[in-house]
Protein backbone atom coordinates (compact mmCIF):
# COMPACT_ATOMS: atom_id res chain seq x y z
CA UNK A 1 0.00 0.00 0.00
CA UNK A 2 0.71 3.47 -0.65
CA UNK A 3 -0.22 6.43 1.61
CA UNK A 4 -0.58 9.85 0.04
CA UNK A 5 -0.91 13.37 1.96
CA UNK A 6 -1.42 16.21 -0.46
CA UNK A 7 -0.54 20.16 0.27
CA UNK A 8 0.23 23.28 -1.13
CA UNK A 9 -3.71 24.55 -1.46
CA UNK A 10 -5.09 27.77 -0.57
CA UNK A 11 -6.76 31.40 -1.75
CA UNK A 12 -4.92 32.91 -4.90
CA UNK A 13 -5.98 35.83 -7.25
CA UNK A 14 -6.85 35.17 -11.11
CA UNK A 15 -3.70 35.03 -12.74
CA UNK A 16 -1.66 33.91 -9.53
CA UNK A 17 0.06 30.35 -9.34
CA UNK A 18 0.06 27.66 -6.35
CA UNK A 19 2.91 24.41 -6.24
CA UNK A 20 1.07 21.59 -4.95
CA UNK A 21 3.06 18.83 -3.33
CA UNK A 22 1.93 15.19 -2.49
CA UNK A 23 3.85 12.96 -0.43
CA UNK A 24 4.23 9.51 -0.77
CA UNK A 25 4.85 6.85 2.12
CA UNK A 26 4.95 3.07 2.17
CA UNK A 27 5.65 1.02 -0.59
CA UNK A 28 8.30 2.01 -3.38
CA UNK A 29 6.94 5.25 -4.34
CA UNK A 30 8.87 4.57 -7.65
CA UNK A 31 7.24 1.74 -8.30
CA UNK A 32 3.81 3.72 -9.39
CA UNK A 33 2.52 6.25 -11.68
CA UNK A 34 0.95 9.00 -10.49
CA UNK A 35 -2.00 11.66 -11.08
CA UNK A 36 -3.97 14.84 -10.07
CA UNK A 37 -7.52 15.25 -10.20
CA UNK A 38 -9.81 18.10 -9.25
CA UNK A 39 -13.59 17.81 -8.05
CA UNK A 40 -15.54 20.87 -7.66
CA UNK A 41 -18.62 21.56 -5.97
CA UNK A 42 -21.16 19.38 -7.61
CA UNK A 43 -19.36 18.25 -10.09
CA UNK A 44 -17.92 14.72 -10.98
CA UNK A 45 -14.05 14.53 -10.23
CA UNK A 46 -11.83 14.93 -12.97
CA UNK A 47 -8.60 14.54 -14.56
CA UNK A 48 -5.81 17.04 -14.43
CA UNK A 49 -2.44 15.63 -15.31
CA UNK A 50 -0.40 12.44 -14.99
CA UNK A 51 3.52 11.22 -15.01
CA UNK A 52 5.16 7.92 -15.52
CA UNK A 53 7.00 6.47 -12.93
CA UNK A 54 10.37 7.77 -13.96
CA UNK A 55 9.12 11.34 -14.78
CA UNK A 56 10.02 11.23 -18.48
CA UNK A 57 5.88 11.44 -19.57
CA UNK A 58 3.31 12.84 -18.71
CA UNK A 59 -0.19 13.69 -19.63
CA UNK A 60 -2.53 16.80 -19.36
CA UNK A 61 -6.36 17.51 -20.00
CA UNK A 62 -6.63 20.26 -22.67
CA UNK A 63 -8.14 22.85 -19.73
CA UNK A 64 -4.49 22.66 -18.00
CA UNK A 65 -2.29 22.06 -21.17
CA UNK A 66 0.33 24.88 -20.91
CA UNK A 67 -0.43 26.36 -17.71
CA UNK A 68 0.12 23.53 -15.37
CA UNK A 69 3.15 21.43 -14.55
CA UNK A 70 3.55 17.75 -13.10
CA UNK A 71 6.73 16.63 -11.66
CA UNK A 72 8.34 14.00 -9.45
CA UNK A 73 10.88 13.51 -6.99
CA UNK A 74 11.62 9.55 -6.64
CA UNK A 75 14.48 10.48 -3.95
CA UNK A 76 12.23 12.67 -2.10
CA UNK A 77 8.76 10.74 -2.57
CA UNK A 78 6.77 13.34 -3.86
CA UNK A 79 4.83 14.26 -6.91
CA UNK A 80 3.99 18.18 -7.80
CA UNK A 81 1.56 19.94 -9.63
CA UNK A 82 3.08 24.05 -10.10
CA UNK A 83 -0.44 25.59 -11.56
CA UNK A 84 0.18 29.03 -12.87
CA UNK A 85 -2.14 31.28 -14.92
CA UNK A 86 -4.98 29.85 -12.54
CA UNK A 87 -8.18 31.02 -13.23
CA UNK A 88 -12.00 30.76 -11.51
CA UNK A 89 -12.98 27.76 -13.00
CA UNK A 90 -9.65 25.85 -11.56
CA UNK A 91 -11.15 26.38 -7.92
CA UNK A 92 -11.90 22.57 -6.65
CA UNK A 93 -10.44 20.25 -3.96
CA UNK A 94 -7.21 18.75 -6.10
CA UNK A 95 -6.30 14.95 -5.26
CA UNK A 96 -3.37 13.23 -6.28
CA UNK A 97 -3.40 9.50 -6.65
CA UNK A 98 -1.32 6.69 -7.71
CA UNK A 99 -1.62 3.43 -9.95
CA UNK A 100 0.21 0.59 -10.60
CA UNK A 101 -0.61 0.86 -14.06
CA UNK A 102 2.73 1.43 -15.66
CA UNK A 103 1.98 0.37 -19.31
CA UNK A 104 0.62 3.81 -20.49
CA UNK A 105 -0.99 6.97 -18.83
CA UNK A 106 -4.19 6.91 -17.52
CA UNK A 107 -6.68 9.57 -17.24
CA UNK A 108 -9.54 6.99 -15.97
CA UNK A 109 -9.80 7.41 -12.11
CA UNK A 110 -11.14 4.00 -11.94
CA UNK A 111 -7.92 2.88 -12.85
CA UNK A 112 -6.01 4.30 -9.82
CA UNK A 113 -5.71 2.14 -6.34
CA UNK A 114 -4.55 4.86 -4.13
CA UNK A 115 -5.80 8.30 -2.95
CA UNK A 116 -4.53 11.23 -0.58
CA UNK A 117 -7.56 13.10 0.99
CA UNK A 118 -7.28 16.27 -0.91
CA UNK A 119 -6.30 20.06 -0.74
CA UNK A 120 -8.21 23.04 -1.48
CA UNK A 121 -7.88 25.34 -3.95
CA UNK A 122 -9.61 28.60 -4.84
CA UNK A 123 -8.89 30.90 -7.20
CA UNK A 124 -10.69 34.60 -7.03
CA UNK A 125 -11.80 36.83 -9.60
Amino acid sequence: QVQLVESGGGLVQAGGSLRLSCAASGRTFSGYSMGWFRQAPGKEREFVAAINWSGGITSYAEYVKGRFTISRDNVKNTVYLQANSLKPEDTAVYYCAATTLTRYLTANLREYDYWGQGTQVTVSS
